[in-house]
């Protein structure tokens, strides 16, 4: 799916706290846009939800000065945001998020992560990277307990460094151009692209650099193990930000050990935003 708009961010919650960078990101995201922000909570009791359970839009945007002290709902849409709220009641979480995601068709999924590993991922039954494996849409993932590139004081966005791992399969240029819709998005005026490459520089695939005046690029190449370098690569770069292209698992060992993707996911330190490509084989 080809990133074009920003303009429906979708976030689930599971309300277990830990989660405010996530909701920060999905919130910042939508308002730069002047999009719309639904949030959606699953649950299998029939009892009704408590929404004040959720951190609140309004309290977060008089913090970031958006709005003034004692907004009303209704200043949230003079500002440039629609928000929808969506409450279901379902056995199946995943499920419940992937109907939704198929029925209306966001531009961008933000979902908070635990970062386990190990039998601690199998006895969590994480649903982060389930939900973000088959869905059609670009997702964001928001380490708990990390910052991100949201200041949660100001509602700053700091993106100066993005990375983004290349390579023929899947092709690098949906996540490079969904990259480039997210700095547009936020304004971003001066950025520096990292394209990571295992092997040969000559080997690298040919793909189109956005021609932003500020924004400048560099390819690195390695030879080893992928997930080690990205995470390295990360953060010796100080990225604010990966992007990575994905075609779902193809192997048994992905299926036990998580693809490449989903293992940086695991290790990373800032934001990362996976980009479905579509497979065009036959």
């Amino acid at each position: 799916m080809k990133m074009t708009s920003l303009k429906k961010v979708f976030y689930p919650s599971d309300f277990l706290g830990e989660e405010e960078a996530a909701f920060e990101h999905a919130l910042k995201l939508a308002l730069a846009a002047r999009g719309e922000l639904s949030l959606m909570h699953v649950d299998a009791h029939d009892e009704e939800f408590d929404w004040s359970l959720f951190p609140s839009v309004r309290v977060v945007l008089e913090r970031w000065g958006v709005l003034p002290p004692g907004s009303h709902h209704s200043d949230v849409t003079a500002a440039g945001l629609e928000l929808a709220k969506v409450h279901r009641r379902a056995p199946g979480v995943a499920d419940a998020i992937h109907d939704h995601i198929a029925s209306n068709l966001p531009d961008l999924v933000v979902l908070s992560t635990h970062q386990r590993s190990g039998l601690g991922r199998w006895l969590h039954r994480a649903l982060a990277e389930p939900i973000a494996r088959t869905a059609p849409a670009p997702t964001l993932f928001v380490p708990r307990r990390i910052q991100g590139f949201v200041n949660p004081r100001t509602g700053e966005a700091r993106l100066v460094n993005i990375l983004i791992p290349v390579d023929r399969e899947p092709h690098p240029q949906p996540a490079i151009d969904a990259a480039a819709m997210v700095a547009r998005t936020l304004g971003v005026k001066d950025l520096h692209f990292i394209f990571l490459h295992a092997g040969p520089e000559s080997n690298v695939p040919a793909f189109t650099v956005p021609p932003e005046p500020g924004w400048t690029s560099e390819v690195e190449t390695w030879e080893g193990d992928p997930v080690d370098h990205i995470l390295a690569s990360a953060e010796a770069n100080e990225a604010d930000l990966i992007v990575m292209a994905k075609r779902g698992q193809r192997t048994v060992l992905d299926a036990l050990r998580g693809s490449t993707t989903e293992r940086v996911v695991r290790g990373t330190r800032c934001p990362v935003l996976v980009v479905p490509v579509a497979d065009h084989r036959g």
